[in-house]
């Protein structure tokens, strides 16, 4: 097989720890050996320092177990595990794209609502998807009428910063939300005549959000549990089902964000189930084919998707909720759940797609109209 070089689009942060190896939750080294499994020599550049017109790029090389920062030819390919969201960055890629440079998870980042709508399109889907509106004056009434538990988040927000919960208990509406008065971040307060404080209001107002009804997810000692279910395509161009594993929101909040806290296992455990026993089987089977199906239709509509993370939550009668799609799988949770193999192969799986595009990049569609900036 021939050795050809593969890029590794960091951000700044990000590849300023390079050298040192400090580059968070990435693993170099899981990059490094997933790459070498396809005769491929990763090289971790930034978009800032692409030269389109010359087709070159300053990036580190690991030579003889040291990163060297130097100037090199473009790779032909390029994995995208950097947040481009000015529109300078934007029209950067595009150019890049529109010279016959494969870049793929070129965006992985969407605003949720609008993630919803195109899964909302696909008649198969509908039944897994929550009822989610914009949040207007409007549609807040019309959520608090008809359902008793609700969540608020913004529409471009991330692990899990800036979401709300409000519900009626008792007759009493309540809200949980991030504060920095609680020790632990979070707390609930009631809510004067069933509204929500006025500084909220112009908030969820004012930008974008989503008000979804909350879905009764299963609990693993009374903590509610979703699941991150990590979506790839291969050597074979096709998506796959990479691996699953559970998350358990800590017992201060509602929200099941590793970052915010939660438990990480794997999906029997946190169902009590045995991994072989039928129902497991059955369950994981239709949870799988949920995932794909997600992942086919948002790439029907967004180009040169390769690596999701979707967030899905089941309910108590076996019903599945698409919750949320992230463009930038962090996978360690694969990890921290002790499914060390799988964590591998979730930095395989688009080495061997980066291959595949190498060995057909002539023949690979092009679509350059990448960014519609109403999309973040």
């Amino acid at each position: 097989m021939l050795q050809e070089t593969i890029g590794i689009m960091f951000d700044s942060r990000m590849y300023r720890g390079i050298p040192a190896g400090r580059t968070g939750q990435e693993s170099l080294a899981n990059v490094e050996q997933a790459a070498a499994c396809y005769g491929l020599t990763p090289c971790f550049l930034r978009l800032e320092d692409v030269d389109a017109d010359t087709k070159t790029c300053i990036a580190y090389v690991k030579k003889e177990g040291i990163y060297v920062r130097q100037r090199m030819p473009l790779p032909s390919v390029i994995h995208n595990r950097a947040l481009q969201l000015r529109r300078s960055e934007q029209h950067q890629v595009t150019k890049l794209l529109l010279q016959g440079i494969q870049v793929y998870n070129v965006r992985n980042r969407y605003r949720k609502d609008h993630i919803h709508e195109m899964l909302y399109q696909d008649p198969g889907l509908r039944q897994h998807l929550p009822r989610a509106v914009k949040a207007t004056p409007e549609s807040l009434a019309y959520m608090m009428e008809n359902y008793d538990d609700l969540v608020i988040k913004p529409c471009s927000g991330s692990i899990g910063h800036g979401i709300m919960r409000i519900f009626e208990k008792d007759g009493q509406w309540k809200l949980t939300c991030e504060t920095r008065t609680s020790r632990k971040g979070w707390a609930t307060f009631r809510l004067n005549k069933g509204q929500l404080p006025s500084a909220t209001l112009r908030r969820i107002f004012r930008h974008a959000y989503l008000i979804e009804e909350r879905i009764p997810l299963v609990r693993y000692e009374g903590r509610p549990v979703d699941l991150r279910v990590s979506v790839q395509r291969g050597s074979d161009g096709l998506w796959g089902i990479t691996g699953i594993f559970a998350k358990v929101a800590p017992a201060h909040t509602f929200v099941t964000n590793i970052a915010q806290g939660s438990k990480v296992m794997t999906l029997a455990e946190a169902l009590d189930l045995q991994a072989t026993d039928w129902h497991a089987l059955e369950l994981e089977a239709r949870i799988r084919s949920v995932g794909l199906r997600i992942a086919r239709t948002l790439a029907s509509s967004l180009p040169h998707l390769a690596d999701l993370g979707l967030d899905l939550g089941i309910t108590a009668k076996g019903q599945i909720y698409f919750i949320e799609c992230n463009g930038r799988d962090q996978r360690y949770g694969f990890r921290k759940a002790g499914m060390t193999e799988t964590w591998k192969a979730s930095y395989r799986q688009p080495m061997a797609y980066g291959r595949l595009l190498l060995e057909q990049n002539s023949r690979i569609p092009r679509q350059p109209q990448t960014y519609d900036r109403g999309l973040y």
